[in-house]
């Protein structure tokens, strides 16, 4: 047993390990400064191809592409130990953090983005985006960017950082996943009532299935589901005077299980760690955030948010299904979309085909503020 148990990631630096640090890179290979990638319409980049043993530990991606909602229309992909099917399919800009095909300036613990004013001659630059979700492999490791846009990815940068072992990967040592999911628009429950606009604590209408629950996740194996960025473009209402899609109830279902879920929370804005409508608009916090908000006094538009269950991840045996009403017992039909990361034993299952990107792009863009029809 060492003498000193570390309790945090800088706590584990003093222990010197075996390990062989590398990087694939974008840089130019003549010795000049194109130090990018060009990506044609239909074509697919290959970020790192790695043969052998080891855990990508940092990912950092920026791009310069005039196609309008382009962060919606790049797929990351990522495959591990020779697999025939993708661990990781997401748009990029959503991948990252950040629905709507657009950007912001954020930082989490496992993700960032970083975003300024600066603009180009067709419109703004992308982020540079920041993966720290550490990503093991046994044998063999490949990411990819798949070009679904009509224009060229002009600018791809990129660093792949890992480290390669000579250690075989022990068996317990999941693979990380992540998949995208959309719903656009919701399927709308209608209560009736005869109460005119009644406040959030009187809505009526009753869930006690779960089944017409937005799904951010439906997995099947053995791991631990550590988070999601969920995005909402907030255009319907349960009435006139409740506009906030945030009483919808998170629902998680593990090992197969019917009713009641495992866990069962009070609310869409609770279960991403904020409460009463996110009055305070944008934030980013280590584990949880909102990294698109309309406005402080309002909550149609865009939102972006995040929860990352770092040191509360949610353990699954057989099976997990992660959901969340849309709008108190699935009353507001809204467009959802959201990002789902876990960590799984292989074998895993084929992961289902994203949508056509022309039914991926958002309702609204590029503004994120207040509504307008």
């Amino acid at each position: 047993m060492r003498f000193w148990q570390p309790s945090s990631p800088l706590g584990g630096l003093p222990y010197v390990k075996k390990g062989r640090s590398l990087r694939e890179s974008s840089w130019d290979r003549t010795g000049g400064n194109r130090d990018f990638a060009r990506v044609e319409p239909g074509q697919t980049h290959v970020l790192a191809d790695i043969a052998g043993t080891g855990v990508i530990e940092h990912l950092w991606v920026t791009t310069r592409c005039y196609s309008p909602q382009y962060l919606r229309k790049l797929v990351l992909e990522m495959y591990w130990d020779g697999a025939e099917h993708p661990s990781v399919v997401a748009p990029l800009g959503d991948f990252f953090g950040v629905g709507h095909a657009t950007c912001t300036h954020y930082v989490s613990f496992p993700l960032s983005m970083v975003f300024g004013p600066r603009r180009g001659p067709k419109g703004p630059f992308a982020a540079a985006m920041n993966s720290y979700f550490p990503m093991p492999f046994g044998d063999g490791a490949r990411i990819q960017l798949r070009n679904e846009s009509d224009e060229p990815v002009e600018n791809l940068f990129y660093y792949v950082d890992y480290e390669l072992t000579s250690e075989p990967a022990p068996d317990d040592l999941g693979r990380f996943h992540a998949h995208y999911r959309q719903e656009k628009p919701c399927a709308k429950v209608v209560h009736p009532t005869e109460q005119e606009n009644p406040p959030p604590w009187e809505l009526p209408g009753t869930n006690l299935t779960g089944d017409e629950n937005y799904v951010l996740l439906d997995a099947v194996g053995t791991g631990h589901y550590v988070g999601s960025v969920l995005s909402i473009d907030n255009f319907d209402a349960s009435n006139q005077r409740f506009t906030w899609p945030g009483e919808g109830d998170d629902m998680i279902f593990i090992d197969g299980e019917a009713w009641p879920p495992s866990l069962h929370g009070t609310g869409t804005e609770d279960y991403f760690n904020a409460a009463w409508g996110f009055p305070s608009g944008p934030y980013a916090g280590p584990y949880h955030g909102i990294t698109l908000g309309s406005s402080v006094q309002e909550h149609f538009g865009l939102w972006s948010m995040y929860r990352f269950h770092i040191e509360d991840p949610v353990r699954f045996t057989e099976s997990i299904k992660v959901t969340v009403e849309h709008g108190h017992a699935n009353d507001q039909g809204n467009d959802y979309s959201s990002v789902a990361y876990w960590y799984q034993l292989e074998p895993h299952s084929a992961l289902p085909e994203l949508p056509p990107v022309e039914q991926r792009l958002p309702r609204r863009w590029p503004e994120h503020g207040l509504w307008d029809e």
